[in-house]
């Protein structure tokens, strides 16, 4: 395999590369080598599940100062500045395209460093969680670690606001499927507190190990795991004394597994699936 033999076909046509971890899927384009640019209106449509379907796409770039910058689209196609899960598994393609086991790649705020710990198992160090109130960010001073809502006449207290790349709030419940995200999440992610819209996690503590997560993402919706809203979760639960700092973030395929290190750094540890060589139309 060859992440870098980036031909254009017939002119209508690139190379990319499919992969997901743990169903939180993305398409991968590799831009080191050539410049390939997407509209917008081109993201949100080849982001439609009837289309192509994605929950993310990420874009690689030439290397600069032993890292690789990566650019990162939802499918609704506004930029982010953060995807746990998809850095993995850029990570892991460049790391099987350069025959390497260390990655570094950049984000438009953070540098994160990635490591294949196993066959498809990729650590990924996402650096310091951020508390303040205009970090997250939030639109006006209040506290973040308590945040109540008030949607759909239902209050929902408790939330823990934290920024580990990009802005989330986080619910502890009893049942973390007890309320519908397709309903309750879109009002909540564009809720006034968030200027940037925000990602929501509704977490289910099952003993000082293990929690229970149902998220939905900014810009992308209900979504099957999201390494951000992993970490989000285990920040908020640690701070909370919920858990030790070692936590295994539980989502229907599957787990991630979450270390925050006495310096507050953020370890996450998990799956990606193979890689997959497509063909998009542009």
């Amino acid at each position: 395999m060859s992440t870098n033999n980036y031909t254009t076909l017939n002119m209508s046509e690139i190379n990319a590369y499919r992969m997901d971890g743990l169903g939180n899927d993305f398409i991968i384009v590799d831009r080191r080598e050539n410049s390939i640019n997407l509209s917008k209106e081109k993201i949100i449509k080849l982001g439609d599940r009837k289309i192509l379907g994605f929950d993310q796409i990420l874009f690689i770039e030439k290397l600069e100062s032993n890292s690789y910058p990566i650019k990162i689209y939802n499918s609704d196609g506004g930029e982010v500045s953060a995807c746990g899960n998809g850095a993995r598994c850029v990570a892991y393609l460049l790391g099987k395209n350069l025959n390497i086991k260390e990655i570094k790649l950049k984000t438009n705020n953070r540098l994160l460093s990635a490591k294949i710990v196993g066959d498809f198992d990729v650590e990924l160090e996402m650096g310091k969680p951020l508390f303040n109130f205009d970090e997250i960010p939030l639109s006006k001073t209040i506290e973040p670690s308590n945040i109540t809502l008030k949607i759909n006449d239902k209050l929902f207290t408790g939330g823990f606001c934290v920024n580990v790349g990009n802005p989330h709030i986080v619910f502890f419940v009893e049942d973390c499927f007890e309320h519908d995200l397709n309903v309750i999440g879109p009002k909540i992610e564009n809720h006034d507190l968030f200027p940037e819209k925000v990602n929501v996690t509704f977490a289910q503590i099952i003993d000082k190990s293990n929690i229970k997560v149902n998220v939905w993402e900014r810009g992308a919706g209900l979504t099957k795991a999201c390494g951000t809203a992993a970490c989000a979760t285990a920040v908020a639960a640690l701070e909370n004394k919920l858990i030790n700092n070692k936590v295994n973030i539980k989502f229907n395929e599957g787990v991630l597994k979450i270390e925050i290190d006495k310096n507050h750094n953020i370890f996450m540890t998990g799956p990606v699936s193979e890689i997959k060589n497509i063909k998009i139309e542009i």
